[in-house]
Parts: C-alpha cells; structure tokens; sequence
C-alpha cells in the first residue's frame, strides 16, 4: 500500500523537547495565525481538541470544509485517511496531522490488492466505497459515500445496477435494508462500534427506561434493532438535540457527547456499553493518539505531512468529487463549527 506520510525529519522537536511550563493552546494560536493555518477536528477527537479547533464535524462536513478552505495549512485532527482526503481536495495545501500511527480498523481491512480482485469478480457492480478507507481504495471505486451522505447517493445510482459496498459490513447492511437495494458486502468493520453489546445494551435501557437510543449504522444489526434513531455522527448530534426528551444512550464513539453536553447542558447522555458493561470500548485508540502536544509539533516540524503521488490523487479525486456532487442535497450542519 503507498506510504502517504512524511515524517518528521531526524533532529525534529519532539515531546521531550516541550517545556512543560509552556502554554500550548496559546503557542498553536500563534502558530496557526503566523503559517494560515486551519485546524480541523473531528467529533471523535478530545473535547480539548474540538475546543481548539476552528471547525469540528463529521467525514461529510470536513471534506467539504477541506475543498472549500483558503487556509495554506491544514492541520487534521483525525486519522490518516481524513488527511489523505484533505490532500487529495486540496492538493496545493499543506496537510498536516498530530500523529502519523492513527490510522483506522476499516482502512486496515480493506487492501489494495484483495479490494481489486474484489471488483474484478463483479465487474457489473457499482463499487460504492465508505470514506473510511485508503487513497488507493478510493482510486479503485467509482462513487465514496460518508454515513451521512450514503443513502441520498444510493437513490441517485441506477436502479438496475448491483452494488458492491466496501469496507464496512455493518453500515453496508444497514444501507441495503433501508434503501432494498442488492449488495454484496465487504468484510470489514469498526472495532469501536463492533464492540457494543446487545445484552448489555437492554440492561442499561431497563436502568434508564426513559433513554432514548441513537446509534451510529457502523453497529451491529443487533445493537440498531434497539434504537430510535440510526444516523451519521452529525445526525445523531442533531436529534438529540431537536428530542425534547432528557435522556439519551449513545452507541458511536463517545466523544461525540462533548458537543452534545456543550449544546445541552441539561441532558444527560450514557455512553453504549461493552461487553463488560462498562463504556470504555467506545473510546477510539486511533483517534485518541492525537493530543495538543503533536497538534503543536507538527506546527513546527511541518510534519507529520500528507503526500499523495499526483496519479493516485487523480484517480482517488473523481470518486470524491462524484460523492461532492451528488450530495449537494444534503445540508452542512448546523452543529459543525468554528469552535
């Protein structure tokens, strides 16, 4: 697979380089307002991480945001296929992101070379790959859809065409049964979402009866059998915002609630729980390798940086550019913003 980042070159400040009596969030501003430089963070991140950054949102609201930015530098905070997007969009930027090794279960399980043969033994399929996947994945399909955007580009693909749906299996599942199209799924799946439990699940609704449930489609089918509403991460945000109700199990990545706790104080949000009942299976190791200490570093080393060879940018840039496209309907959130 290509190697898409360039490190730090040797004799580069490293953490053991950082006075600790520094402020940080201080010398990021400064860094940011002296290099143009825009910081991006997903809902997954930190809530100290979301804090600082001047936009937080979902894979949909971030591609848009890295297209549209006029900004020289774009620091990622997310995992590594969220930068490769980013340059991939923006190709005259430089993309930056906190930690070389966040990378993402979904993207590890789908491979260049098994993907490939994939599509060659369905050669009448649509390949409708998830966003959650590499560069090369992307060149290889024709359409890349987010949990927000999938089912509004669905409705747009011929109706006579059979899909192939990769990496995720579980928001593949989700995606046919909703939309009754025929799809043939890859594998794959997110080791966060994997790991709520049904059982525990129904313990916690019985502790809590007037919760209600919103789960993220990258859940087993077993776990959304017990929701009240299946959506992307900004859908999901979204409704428990609009709810009138007080009280909310939420089964995606748990740090979605510090947006939720910031907007609505009042409520009250259970993070899903594992298979030991407790909560910490919904905290992404990925994600979480990210920290103010590597959004400053990289700031100044200029690096960890995403580089993306101009052919593969090309051919991963038209099935991004077909998802830009045929998602226009689909409205940038309200809740995705500059912190």
């Amino acid at each position: 697979m290509t190697d898409t980042i360039v490190l730090p070159p040797a004799g580069a400040k490293t953490e053991r380089d950082i006075d600790p009596s520094l402020d940080l969030v201080a010398e990021i501003n400064r860094l940011r307002r002296e290099r143009n430089a825009v910081i991006l963070a997903h809902y997954y991140q930190d809530g100290e991480i979301q804090d600082l950054a001047d936009f937080v949102g979902d894979s949909l609201d971030l591609s848009r945001k890295a297209a549209a930015t006029d900004a020289d530098v774009i620091v990622f905070c997310g995992v590594r296929f969220m930068g490769e997007v980013a340059k991939i969009l923006s190709p005259t930027k430089t993309v930056l992101i906190p930690d070389a090794e966040a990378g993402c279960s979904l993207e590890e399980s789908c491979r260049p070379e098994a993907f490939r043969a994939f599509r060659e033994r369905h050669p009448d399929h649509i390949a409708v790959t998830y966003i959650n996947c590499s560069a090369e994945i992307k060149a290889l399909s024709d359409v890349i859809v987010t949990s927000s955007n999938a089912e509004a580009i669905l409705r747009q693909l011929p109706a006579d065409r059979p899909i192939l749906f990769a990496p995720d299996r579980h928001l593949g599942s989700y995606l046919a049964r909703i939309s009754g199209r025929e799809m043939t799924l890859w594998p794959g799946s997110c080791i966060i979402h994997e790991q709520f439990s049904e059982r525990e699940l129904v313990k916690l609704k019985v502790r809590h009866p007037n919760a209600l449930v919103a789960a993220h489609p990258e859940c087993p089918e077993a776990v959304l059998l017990h929701a009240d509403h299946v959506g992307s991460t900004r859908a999901i945000l979204d409704y428990v915002l609009a709810s009138d109700r007080d009280e909310f199990i939420i089964a995606t990545e748990q740090h979605i609630i510090h947006q939720m706790t910031k907007a609505a104080p009042h409520k009250t949000f259970l993070p899903a729980p594992g298979a030991d009942g407790g909560c910490s299976c919904s905290n992404c190791p990925f994600m979480a390798l990210n920290t103010l200490e590597k959004i400053y570093l990289c700031l100044v080393n200029d690096a960890p940086a995403i580089t993306v060879p101009e052919s593969l940018r090309l051919e991963a840039l038209k099935p991004l550019e077909k998802m830009l496209e045929m998602s226009r309907s689909v409205p940038m959130s309200g809740n995705a913003h500059a912190s």
